[in-house]
């Protein structure tokens, strides 16, 4: 009997850092129990100091396309669980998916909105990536403890 997943989705402005690591994380470290997936609110190009800084550490996302989290919802994608990996205002913008879906709010600096040179911009999206691996991971964590499933 195959097992269910939990699907989640990963949502952040142009789904071309933050909502794709996420994504990333969660299909390395939470793959037997869930499926990732990752949009954008207005869906960019990857961001390649992310595509770097995620090489680093043993995770290839070159080949990632970004999509629209709005093409998710018409197409009636079904979601366990949205969650934004930008600012409280951002994710105030993402629509209401169908069915129940549990909606959670993920803050984390915007690597796209990082300035100065590459030696100083990388280390700052190394360290937002590392951020977001320790939320994934408390989240799969709790997700194992909680009940907030059913």
């Amino acid at each position: 009997m195959p097992i269910l997943k939990h699907k989640i989705l990963f949502v952040c402005i142009h789904n071309s850092a933050r909502s794709q690591m996420a994504e990333a994380f969660l299909k390395k470290y939470g793959g037997e129990n869930f499926e990732g997936e990752s949009a954008g609110l207005e869906p960019g190009k990857l961001n390649p100091n992310v595509v770097e800084v995620m090489k680093d550490i043993g995770i290839d996302i070159s080949k990632n396309d970004t999509q629209s989290v709005f093409d998710l919802f018409r197409k009636g994608r079904v979601f366990n669980a949205v969650i934004t990996v930008c600012d409280e205002a951002s994710a105030e913008s993402c629509p209401i998916f169908p069915g129940r879906v549990k909606r959670i709010a993920w803050s984390f600096a915007d690597p796209s909105s990082f300035t100065g040179s590459k030696e100083e911009i990388v280390p700052r999206t190394a360290e937002v990536r590392d951020e977001i691996e320790e939320k994934v991971l408390e989240f799969i964590n709790q997700a194992k403890e909680l009940a907030f499933w059913v």
